[in-house]
């Protein structure tokens, strides 16, 4: 199978097309041909060798990826209502870099009615860690208010778009005010641009001075002080990356007087039946959402996997910031 693998930690170009070996599904899997694959920031962490692979996973990059089912466990795929030729889009805790790619059937959904393939790719990282976050870490309920750090990443519009479709008012922030418009556009009741603005006093003033429910912060580092300001009463704050840093202040007087939460989790090494359990509360809640139109994927980029810079091309935009919604690599039937 054609892969694109990390030759050594490093800079983008490290990525390049290889091969290898077919792999086989076990029990409990199945065997995706795959036609796209999506792009997520852990990619790029692993890629620089901050990112370790959990045991067991492939050192291949690629989290989330759309195709057709070629092979699999018979009853466990009959169990999950799947079949050998259904489209389906999977989490995987790598290998999705990959035209090929096996995937535990716990983790993996039918592709919505009316998407591409490619929409498809750019579902589940995202849909995944916002649910599990957001919704069940974070408890956010329809009437609530959440801020989301960074709303015009794959996450953010992800999260704009869940929350709102699920009754709950949504203030993100951005480095722009295009990528504030873009946030809006998709749903978000205000955007601020955290280059022109102090998103605490913003939230403050937006909010009346009651401050927000949840905050979904990607940030860390220096955030979470400035975040804890920004919660109401009985407030969550659930951090699921530290681009800003790892060691934080805040004061720790708000947590006592206000009841605040700080939580936050990782995805990737959890075990197959907690995601499964999500992908079916996905299922059950999301998916009729986003075959009713009132979800969308927002695809930026697309890039040709096979291409020899396709994927490092892909990492470059990723790093750059400058896109809005998801990067996906593309494979072309062989």
């Amino acid at each position: 199978m054609r892969i694109v693998e990390i030759t050594s930690p490093g800079a983008p170009e490290v990525l390049r097309p290889a091969q290898r070996p077919m792999p086989v599904a076990g029990a409990g899997e199945l065997l995706i041909r795959v036609s796209a694959s999506g792009v997520n920031r852990p990619d790029v962490l692993q890629r620089t060798g901050n990112y370790p692979v959990p045991p067991g996973a492939s050192d291949v990059p690629g989290l989330e990826v759309a195709g057709v089912i070629d092979s699999g466990d018979t009853a466990a795929l009959a169990a999950a209502g799947l079949k050998v030729g259904d489209r389906v889009c999977a989490l995987v805790a790598g290998g999705g870099y990959a035209d090929h790619c096996v995937a535990p059937v716990g983790q993996c959904l039918p592709v919505p009615k009316g998407l591409s393939d490619v929409e498809a790719a750019s579902l589940p990282e995202t849909f995944f860690t916002v649910w599990s976050n957001v919704f069940d870490r974070g408890r956010l309920q329809a009437g609530e208010t959440l801020l989301v750090q960074g709303g015009s990443s794959g996450i953010g519009v992800t999260a704009i778009q869940m929350a709102k479709a699920l009754g709950a008012q949504v203030i993100v922030t951005a480095g722009s005010d295009d990528k504030c418009a873009a946030c809006v556009a998709l749903g978000a009741d205000h955007a601020i641009n955290y280059k022109t603005h102090d998103f605490v006093a913003e939230v403050k003033r937006l909010t009346d001075g009651k401050g927000v429910d949840v905050v979904l912060d990607m940030v860390a580092g220096d955030y979470v002080a400035r975040e804890v300001e920004c919660l109401a009463e009985d407030g969550r704050l659930v951090i699921i990356a530290v681009q800003g840093g790892v060691k934080s202040g805040f004061n720790a007087g708000l947590v006592l007087r206000r009841r605040l939460t700080i939580t936050g989790s990782t995805l990737r090494p959890r075990p197959v039946t907690f995601k499964a359990a999500i992908a079916n509360r996905l299922r059950q809640h999301v998916w009729p959402l986003i075959e009713a139109g009132q979800i969308k994927p927002v695809i930026h980029s697309t890039f040709d996997a096979a291409a020899l810079d396709g994927a490092e091309q892909a990492h470059r935009l990723m790093e750059s910031n400058q896109h809005i919604g998801k990067i996906v690599l593309t494979w072309s039937l062989s």
